[in-house]
């Protein structure tokens, strides 16, 4: 009798146990143009990124890692949401996320989770009553910048502007250690987003990290200044994830939100930052979950940006929303799980020509300051609407697909014109896409040819119904 009222107490016990000692916390770590070759672990002969090393030395490694977009606020909300950007119309910089979306942030808090967002936003407005602010998105807490922002930044925290000092990575890292320290401590597990604003330009490095490239020119010097500063922080979450004694169960992942500025490198790869070639989409990204994820574990597959949503859902152990929109991301909770996993499904990625809105971070920040020294807040503007219908026969722009090795570029005659012409590379072989396929025998290649180009213009077209918003009906 006494032994089945043990194993009864056991197993209440286990019942009990709060959700954070069942399921692992999140942190989402983005760099702001780091290019596929700005770190020391791809073979950059100069920049010092020793914490982004130790990580791919002993965490996963993804070398065929891709941004959603070719520029920044796309990539976030791909991030957020785990679909491709187009289909909520956040088009290009300074776009927003759409109220009817669902993030990543929603649906875990939903599950019992604590959520906080830390640094860059760039999808939305940080005033409070902002329809797309991190706290209408599913943020407990957070200090948000309205885009990049260099040292001594100033943040939205909660919608109230605060003022802080030090190197712009340290900071946020700092605050973002803070609230972790915090809500550590209770039954929750967190998701803590945090997005740097280094290495944007303008390029303003410390002198502790200036002072590592003395012998490059003074633009470099800042250059590489801030993407060492950068690691320095990284490595400061790390260390203290450790010293509250959560690294083990914490998925720690790091990635950049599109390739590399002109200062930067792209690792040999074609093109830079704004391009849907190699350069502009494949990005430096590495993971660490020490209780699963084991030392020295490189990967090939390919992946996106709109994977992280339907990955830490599974992790979580949370169901997709019942009206959960369609995605484009896969889970890669298997890959992270230590299991094979082999993508089926293909990557779309598409430039739709729009131009971006500019953001001065500080300057909004401080007249939003001056609002509330005043007792006169305005109200915030209208967000993420969805505008004009977009015909689905009309499909302009550059656009890209990648199935297995191969990856098909479909490339407007000019601009705006709805004319195409095609490239076809095979990245293993290729990854410098220096050798179009269909210049050779496109015989060959006809049938490859023939499915993925209609395969792209089907995945386009459901891109243009849902931006029409038939993924909220």
């Amino acid at each position: 009798m006494n032994r089945l009222f043990i194993l009864l107490f056991i197993a209440l016990a286990a019942l009990a146990r709060p959700l954070a000692d069942k399921c692992p916390n999140f942190i989402l770590c983005m760099a702001d143009d780091q290019g596929w070759g700005d770190t020391g672990y791809n073979g950059h002969p100069l920049l010092k990124t020793p914490v982004m090393d130790e990580m791919a030395r002993t965490g996963l490694r993804f070398d065929r890692f891709y941004a959603a977009a070719a520029v920044c606020s796309p990539t976030r909300g791909s991030v957020m949401t785990g679909r491709h950007p187009n289909r909520f119309g956040c088009f290009a910089w300074g776009h927003t996320l759409r109220p009817q979306e669902i993030t990543i942030a929603e649906a875990l808090k939903k599950a019992g989770y604590t959520t906080g967002h830390f640094g860059k936003w760039h999808i939305g407005s940080v005033r409070a009553d902002g329809t797309a602010s991190p706290g209408n998105s599913g943020f407990d807490e957070w200090f948000s910048s309205p885009n990049f922002y260099e040292n001594n930044p100033l943040f939205s925290h909660n919608g109230k502007v605060i003022e802080t000092k030090g190197e712009s990575s340290d900071v946020t890292a700092g605050l973002a250690m803070d609230w972790i320290g915090k809500v550590a401590k209770g039954k929750k597990p967190f998701l803590a987003v945090v997005w740097f604003g280094n290495p944007h330009s303008p390029h303003v490095a410390v002198d502790k990290f200036k002072k590592m490239y003395s012998d490059q020119p003074d633009g470099v010097a800042h250059f590489f200044g801030e993407i060492t500063a950068m690691d320095a922080a990284l490595g400061k979450m790390r260390s203290g994830l450790r010293k509250l004694g959560i690294a083990d169960n914490t998925v720690l992942w790091y990635c950049s939100d599109n390739g590399s500025l002109p200062k930067g490198s792209s690792g040999g790869l074609r093109a830079r930052k704004g391009s849907l070639y190699e350069g502009g989409i494949r990005v430096p990204a590495v993971l660490e979950w020490p209780a699963r994820v084991k030392a020295n574990r490189i990967t090939d597959i390919n992946a996106n940006t709109s994977d992280i949503y339907p990955t830490l859902l599974e992790l979580a152990d949370v169901a997709l929303p019942k009206n959960q929109p369609r995605l484009d991301g896969i889970s890669l909770a298997p890959l992270l799980r230590g299991q094979k996993q082999v993508r089926k499904q293909p990557m779309g990625f598409w430039t739709y020509h729009n131009r971006g809105y500019g953001r001065h971070a500080r300057r909004m920040l401080e007249a939003l300051r001056q609002e509330q020294l005043d007792g006169n807040q305005q109200p915030a503007a209208p967000e993420g609407q969805i505008g004009h219908f977009h015909p689905a026969d009309n499909l302009p722009g550059h656009s890209a697909w990648i199935e297995g090795d191969y990856k098909l570029h479909r490339i407007p005659v000019k601009k705006n014109a709805i004319q195409f012409n095609y490239e076809l590379y095979h990245l293993v072989n290729d990854p410098k896409e220096s050798n179009n396929l269909l210049n050779e025998d496109k015989s060959r290649l006809a049938k490859r040819f023939g499915r993925m180009k209609a395969d792209l213009v089907t995945w386009q077209q459901s891109v243009i119904n849902s931006l029409n918003g038939r993924d909220y009906r």
